[in-house]
């Protein structure tokens, strides 16, 4: 099955594989980490890596989000991206020019410099296969070891998001039968909500651990905070921020919303104290956000971590 490995694969199958111990690795790879931390002098290093499968447009916008996301949920300010484009021979030099001309104009509003990569052409693929590198310092030391028992869960943005955003640009032949155009072009405009960069800078100084749900979308994402933390999950379905055009979408076309790939949404992980104090923080910032569980020794999540968006984009266009 298409998509990212489930939690016990990916233990048993890559994380084993860590190469040699270092005293300035913090935090290495590890179920639920979206990023590494590495102390170096000037406090610690984060280091993220994420490539674009999924999208075709806005996919050099994507990939720097998405890189961005991972570096912000651990503390710190996305500063250096590394990018890597290995483009179909027949998509031509256009191809690499729109790609790299949205990666550059993402970074220059995010104050992000692009530092290097790889660029090469091939006959071996069909898509362009695209991937970035994300670097940035925190003084915060995030991670999943921190959370405990009760400890809640609050959430910014809505389920799906960029799920939603990928078929409005790619297939709105399968959307165009279930909204207007109106609505199709308001779908397309959450692209421009899918940094969780600026709740992330408000969040830090509350949590002890932070991740944005992307592949497996929200039961993904929660599923492996699950796993890494050793702790059950409460969740509260019915205070789920979730769009009425997803829904209207996941009816009509049967899927799982839960498992909708999810950027623009960020889980936050503190104490009960400190809830209504992020939150003000967050409003006064105009950023809606919801608590939709806590830590608990029973389990009321699902641990089924399939991205819904591969068997929606392998449909017949119509």
């Amino acid at each position: 099955m298409p998509g990212k490995l489930q939690p016990d694969v990916l233990k048993n199958s890559v994380l084993q594989y860590h190469g040699a111990a270092r005293p300035d690795l913090i935090t290495g790879g590890g179920i639920g980490e979206d990023a590494a931390l590495i102390r170096v002098p000037e406090g610690i290093l984060v280091v993220a890596s994420d490539p674009i499968v999924g999208a075709e447009e806005h996919s050099g916008s994507l990939l720097v989000h998405v890189n961005a996301n991972d570096v912000a949920c651990k503390g710190a300010d996305p500063a250096w991206f590394v990018v890597t484009l290995i483009i179909p021979e027949n998509d031509g030099l256009d191809a690499i020019k729109r790609i790299m001309r949205e990666i550059h104009e993402t970074c220059l509003k995010m104050n992000i410099a692009v530092v290097g990569g790889h660029t090469e052409f091939t006959n071996k693929y069909d898509f362009p296969v695209i991937s970035g590198t994300m670097l940035g310092i925190t003084n915060y030391e995030l991670n999943i070891s921190k959370i405990k028992l009760h400890d809640e869960i609050l959430v910014t943005g809505h389920i799906g998001m960029e799920g939603m955003c990928i078929l409005a640009n790619d297939r709105a032949d399968l959307l165009d039968k279930i909204f207007a155009p109106d609505e199709i072009n308001f779908i397309r405009s959450w692209s421009n909500n899918l940094s969780v960069v600026p709740a992330a800078k408000i969040l830090r100084e509350f949590s002890s651990y932070m991740h944005d749900p992307t592949e497996g979308g929200l039961n993904g994402a929660l599923s492996e905070i699950s796993t890494g933390a050793n702790l059950g999950i409460e969740l509260y379905d019915d205070a789920i921020p979730v769009s009425d055009l997803t829904r209207k979408a996941a009816k009509e076309l049967n899927f799982e919303p839960m498992n909708l790939i999810s950027s623009g949404m960020l889980i936050a992980v503190m104490s009960h104290d400190k809830i209504k104090s992020a939150q003000d923080k967050l409003n006064t910032a105009g950023i809606k956000s919801s608590v939709i569980g806590k830590f608990s020794d029973k389990n009321t999540i699902s641990n089924d971590a399939h991205e819904e968006l591969w068997k929606i984009l392998a449909r017949k266009k119509v």
